[in-house]
């Protein structure tokens, strides 16, 4: 399944603490993913920043979260999900990914210190 999609924001952050959804509820993030065989493009439009990412499947590269975090790490895919396992540079600390497409809908998964907190995107 080739990730060729737009999506926008449906729910944001199913699992965090209040303040951060709210702040989340307003950044009308939107996501571009395009796959041209191992190689993804996803561009990130927000309230808060626009950016476009590329990575190749397996392959070691930085990426900066929205707050200004340093993450390195990598992407593959298993089946229909995207899997991404990223260290902060700042400390060491691992960060777990996953995007999927479930019924139609993106459902993007973190899991940071064994907190996990969903996104789900709709698609356009």
């Amino acid at each position: 399944m080739a990730f060729d999609f737009i999506f926008s924001i449906a729910s944001p952050f199913v699992g965090v603490n209040i303040v951060k959804r709210k702040l989340a509820a307003h950044d009308n993030l939107k996501l571009t993913i395009t796959q041209e065989g191992n190689t993804f493009t996803v561009k990130e439009s927000s309230t808060f920043r626009n950016i476009e990412v590329v990575f190749e499947l397996g392959v070691t590269f930085n990426y900066n979260l929205a707050d200004g975090t340093e993450l390195s790490g990598t992407w593959t895919l298993e089946g229909n999900k995207l899997i991404g396992t990223f260290k902060r540079t700042d400390n060491g600390k691992e960060l777990n990914t996953v995007r999927e497409i479930i019924g139609g809908e993106l459902v993007q998964t973190y899991v940071y210190e064994g907190v996990e907190a969903k996104r789900i995107f709709k698609k356009d």
